[in-house]
């Protein structure tokens, strides 16, 4: 067998068994709404023929449509992806509401069964009924208050941080962190430019971005991005890769990036400051970088080699699980993203199980951690309990 068709085989056999779980998981996820919120309320044969075929078409419109987006760059394409996205963010939202009224509906039939009173099939009707009158009513105002939220003005959040070896000179430097902007299907020129003159007028010391900025390649999205070259602070803006990057042509990108009068951390770090004070700001690849080659990879050792252990130092890492090294390695504060906050709730509960910190500021040890969670959004545009920011980081002596 020749040398290359191994790893052929294999990226086939990759993409087919994602695409059978995907399958698996959209398809399960509308059979489960359908069965919930139609086939037990009775409505009658042809409504729930109806909304069966509904379903169908929902469960096969997600896959396609995102396909059709991602490989077609014109507007019928970019609305019929926001669509999607946006009936993913619903569907989720119904899903976990149903999941929560399982316990109500449990609740009901087991008090029944005490009192001796088992359920007749009336009463389990008008139970279902009100399940999903009241699940219907509550998916579609989250929904629609989480679009607001997603799409509305960006909240700045102002994280005070303490930190040894920072210098008098310097207190209340401030770091401005955006990170997660997701520009492409859904965020376009317009939105980053609204973002880009918020920032602007915090008059910030340094701007970060601390990763996965784009969704598609350059060519696509050249111009969507312009804006970040009008982004203005003191001492520069500063760019660390997320793992989007690496979806999305990361070498011409970390070109176009530069360009744009954006410095690229990879590995390195710099002082910044003034004669009379300054500190350290290092910078990695993404956490996941290695796995695409062409040189690619965190390196923090790299990172950090011939460092002066007495000056301050922040770090930038896309994603919060780079903390446990950066700890092991005396890192003063960790600047991450990825988490979105979960987005939509109670997604950041199943995020705990991939990344130690979801959002806000903690302490790993010696070091201290902040997560943003996110000025953009990936997928439905839509966040629920985990507000879109821009985070203001000032930093004291400590």
């Amino acid at each position: 067998m020749p040398w290359h068709v191994a790893p052929v085989q294999r990226s086939i056999a990759a993409v087919v068994v994602f695409l059978f779980v995907l399958v698996l998981i959209v398809g399960g996820m509308h059979y489960y709404l359908w069965a919930r919120l139609v086939r037990p309320c009775a409505f009658g044969l042809l409504w729930n023929r109806r909304a069966m075929w509904a379903f169908l078409a929902l469960a096969a419109m997600t896959p396609v449509g995102l396909v059709v987006g991602r490989l077609v760059d014109r507007p019928f394409a970019r609305i019929a992806t926001n669509l999607v996205f946006a009936w993913i963010g619903l569907a989720v939202t119904l899903f976990f509401l149903l999941v929560a009224s399982e316990v109500v509906r449990g609740t009901v039939e087991g008090v029944s069964e005490l009192l001796d009173r088992p359920s007749s099939d009336s009463r389990r009707v008008l139970l279902s009924r009100a399940i999903a009158g009241t699940v219907s009513i509550l998916g579609f105002g989250l929904a629609g208050t989480g679009i607001w939220s997603a799409l509305g003005k960006i909240a700045i959040r102002r994280v005070r941080v303490p930190l040894a070896g920072f210098p008098e000179a310097l207190a209340g430097y401030r770091i401005v962190q955006l990170t997660d902007l997701h520009i492409g299907p859904t965020l376009r020129k317009l939105w980053l430019e609204r973002v880009v003159a918020q920032v602007n007028a915090l008059e910030g010391d340094a701007v970060v971005i601390t990763g996965d900025l784009v969704d598609g390649s350059v060519r696509e999205l050249r111009e969507e991005v312009a804006p970040i070259a009008m982004l203005r602070a003191r001492h520069g803006v500063f760019f660390v890769t997320g793992n989007h990057e690496y979806y999305s042509g990361v070498d011409e990108w970390l070109v176009e990036i530069t360009r744009l009068g954006v410095r690229v951390l990879r590995n390195e770090r710099v002082a910044l400051g003034d004669e009379a004070g300054s500190f350290d700001l290092a910078g990695v690849d993404d956490f996941s970088a290695r796995r695409f080659g062409g040189g690619h990879g965190a390196d923090l050792a790299r990172a950090l080699a011939g460092r002066e252990p007495s000056r301050a130092l922040v770090l930038l890492a896309h994603q919060p699980k780079q903390i446990f090294e950066s700890a092991a390695r005396g890192v003063d504060l960790q600047l991450s993203g990825h988490t979105h906050g979960g987005q939509i709730f109670p997604w950041g509960l199943f995020v705990r199980l991939d990344q130690p910190y979801v959002a806000g500021l903690a302490r790993h040890g010696e070091t201290q951690i902040y997560v943003s969670r996110g000025t953009g959004v990936w997928g439905p545009p839509m966040r629920i309990a985990a507000p879109s920011e821009i985070a203001v980081i000032e930093l004291f002596p400590g």
